[in-house]
């Protein structure tokens, strides 16, 4: 039955995998076979390390994999060991020239590659193969260095079944196990330990990662802390996600969704930063923040982002109920209505908090910290401070905000138009764009609209600033949440109005009103492929992106934001009411301990259903042991028997009779199941047994007299 079993799995097998390609696949050797099969595997591995390893050793990798699968299929002898050791040398010595250094995490990871490889040239002994798994699972663990995302995981697991199967392969010596086999011999191993891993996932204490945080934990896109035209446009193209909102009730109207971000008032005819301020503190412009109406209470993942800033919504009060708070990150509200944490966001940040879509900020009354934000360059964009000057003249007695909607209505009347694409602005020095923009061709992304308008409402004698954050949302919503992309980044004005404060105004709303009220965001011109898919289903690839998306954002709730917090929740949950790291470890010791006893009860289990022949014979070779009848496991029942004939003579007679009978039971061709019949038959052997010992002991006892 074995043997029958073993051959259709070998032909299913042949069937199901590379055979289908590659007819020689069935016949080559065992031992080519499986060095094939582990090359692919460490291909995969590597595969992911791709992105940040040095170009030479991509390519010695490559070229060592090659070659030893050259070897294995043609059944050539390995390279000598001092060949291995100069590749390993030279290897070491460009490992120093790229990263500076042999130690580290990058240069510990080439070297780590290099030395995964070069190992299997040694592959001579089972010993050789084992080092080559353990080298292949350190260095899955080194992928999650680089990036912790779902496609990595999901590639990583891929990678720990292989070196399963190949380490399953290799603690199979004997004939040629079918690859379906091993693998599947593999998963139900790995399924067996899912349980402990999953305990200490859950109960493990949380430590910052090794050597760092993943790359992928620092974004690579997203606001800055400057302004240069043409860099909200760029960052528009950038679909990704840059943060997730559930709100407790329904989603207010995307015209209500400014999230504020770093607010920009020093212009240096090109760029804009944050405020130097030129007055002491005491005489600057407070936040004075007043709220009214209805709150709107919130949740907030914000993804890594490479500056201090939390883009909350407008306005997010520091007092009364919900006040942002975020685990290991302290908060402060600053005067300009940001919320700044005291370092980069390199980790995602979850929070709840409230905001008033219905605000007033700032002073009423004039302050001398105004002036800060009345300050232009010398010397640059001198048409559009002329044209400022001209509406004054013609308005001399005009208030800001009869101002702010001149401006505006200047916007809408005079042919402006809203693109992504408005090119660069200004001579080569980049001076005068904002006259340019403003004059001549009048073509821009947000960023245009809001710096312009706050040059001319400073050359206006009012005090203005740029805000930039994010502007709308998706229209659709994930599985509750809102989300919000880096191409929903926008950039708007605000400026004082006495007896008001800080008043927002969005230029862009002037000419293209469906970005702020329908979030109707510019789209760049789709690749290949996304025009393929859009040319068959228009929503295709919107709800391939949306699943996509649906899928990592839980991946990052329930596997990468795990924290201590949560982990102190589970054990309030089981009835600790002041949970600490005691208690967590604690719980993890009598969690394994308990494992340890389950796997103990299954051993003796498992043992306790073997074969019942087994245990009949492993009780009858102790019962002759008692009887002085040496009796060895390979024994059949009939050999035993002539044994007891000729030790025990008469008084065995009856043990004989039973082991014959035992015999015949387990190797003539039964008529019916005999298994029934073992137990009575068993009695009818001890019986026997007690009464040959029993005579033994009479006769034993007579020739002593």
């Amino acid at each position: 039955m074995a043997i029958d079993r073993q051959r259709t799995l070998a032909a299913i097998d042949r069937g199901l995998t590379i055979a289908t390609w590659w007819p020689g696949w069935a016949h080559l050797p065992r031992d080519a076979r499986d060095v094939l099969f582990l090359l692919g595997v460490i291909g995969w591995t590597v595969l992911p390390h791709a992105g940040h390893l040095p170009a030479w050793c991509i390519a010695m990798t490559t070229a060592v994999l090659l070659w030893r699968a050259r070897l294995a299929l043609l059944q050539r002898p390995l390279p000598g060991r001092w060949s291995v050791v100069a590749v390993l040398l030279v290897a070491a010595a460009l490992t120093f020239w790229s990263h500076g250094t042999l130690l580290g995490k990058d240069a510990g990871v080439t070297m780590l590659v290099v030395l995964m490889v070069l190992k299997t040239l040694e592959l001579r002994a089972r010993r050789d193969a084992l080092v080559v798994f353990f080298l292949g699972f350190f260095l899955v663990l080194t992928n999650f260095l680089y990036s912790q995302s779902l496609a990595v995981a999901a590639a990583m697991l891929v990678a720990v079944w292989g070196l399963l199967t190949a380490l399953v392969l290799a603690h199979m010596p004997v004939g040629r196990p079918p690859l379906r086999q091993a693998t599947m011999l593999a998963g139900r191993a790995a399924l067996l330990g899912a349980p402990i891993m999953v305990v200490l996932f859950v109960l493990f204490p949380r430590f910052g990662p090794l050597w760092g945080l993943p790359q992928d934990a620092m974004a690579k896109t997203g606001l800055s802390g400057s302004l240069t035209l043409g860099g909200v446009a760029e960052l528009a193209l950038d679909d990704t996600i840059a943060f997730r909102v559930r709100f407790d009730g329904p989603a207010p109207p995307a015209s209500q969704l400014y999230w504020r971000g770093p607010v920009l008032s020093q212009f240096d005819g090109r760029d804009w930063r944050r405020l130097v301020p030129g007055f002491p503190a005491e005489l600057r412009p407070r936040a004075e923040l007043r709220v009214a109406g209805a709150p709107l209470d919130y949740e907030v993942v914000i993804e890594p982002s490479r500056l201090p800033s939390l883009t909350l919504l407008e306005a997010t009060p520091p007092e009364g109920e919900r006040v942002p708070t975020a685990p290991d990150l302290r908060l402060r509200f600053t005067e300009d209505l940001q919320w700044l944490a005291d370092r980069p966001l390199v980790d995602r940040v979850h929070l709840r908090t409230r905001a008033f879509p219905r605000f007033e900020h700032g002073p009423r009354d004039p302050v001398v910290g105004l002036r800060d934000h009345l300050e232009l360059p010398p010397g640059y964009n001198p048409r559009t401070l002329a044209w400022a000057m001209e509406l004054r003249r013609v308005h001399p007695d005009a208030d800001a905000l009869t101002l702010v909607q001149r401006v505006i209505g200047h916007i809408r009347a005079e042919g402006f138009s809203y693109t992504l694409t408005p090119g660069e602005y200004g001579d080569e020095r980049g001076r005068h764009a904002i006259d340019e923009f403003w004059l001549d061709r009048r073509q821009g992304f947000c960023e245009h609209f809001a710096t312009a308008f706050v040059v001319v409402m400073r050359a206006l004698d009012v005090p203005a600033r740029v805000v930039t954050g994010y502007q709308g949302a998706d229209r659709v919503l994930q599985d509750g949440w809102v989300v919000v992309r880096n191409s929903h980044a926008h950039a708007w004005a605000e400026v004082w109005i006495a007896g008001r404060g800080w008043m927002r105004v969005d230029p862009t709303a002037a000419v293209a009103p469906e970005r702020v009220e329908r979030s109707a965001s510019l789209r760049p011109a789709p690749g290949l492929v996304a025009g393929a898919l859009g040319s068959v289903d228009p929503e295709l690839l919107a709800t391939l992106r949306r699943a996509w998306e649906g899928l990592n954002h839980g991946w990052n709730q329930w596997v990468l934001n795990y924290s201590r917090g949560q982990q102190f929740d589970l054990l309030r949950w089981l009835g600790v009411d002041s949970p600490d790291w005691a208690d967590l470890g604690l719980l993890l010791v009598a969690l394994l301990s308990a494992a340890a006893l389950a796997g103990a009860g299954w051993a003796a289990w498992d043992r306790w259903r073997q074969d019942p022949w087994r245990r009949a014979h492993r009780r009858i070779r102790e019962r002759l042991a008692e009887l002085g009848v040496a009796a060895a496991a390979h024994e059949a029942p009939r050999t035993l028997a002539q044994r007891v004939r000729t030790e025990l003579g008469d008084a065995g007679a009856a043990l004989e009779a039973q082991l014959r009978e035992l015999d015949a039971a387990r190797y003539a061709p039964p008529a019916a199941d005999s298994t029934p019949s073992l137990r009575h038959w068993q009695r009818d052997f001890e019986r026997a047994a007690t009464a040959a010992a029993r005579q033994a002991r009479g006769r034993s006892r007579g020739r002593s007299r």
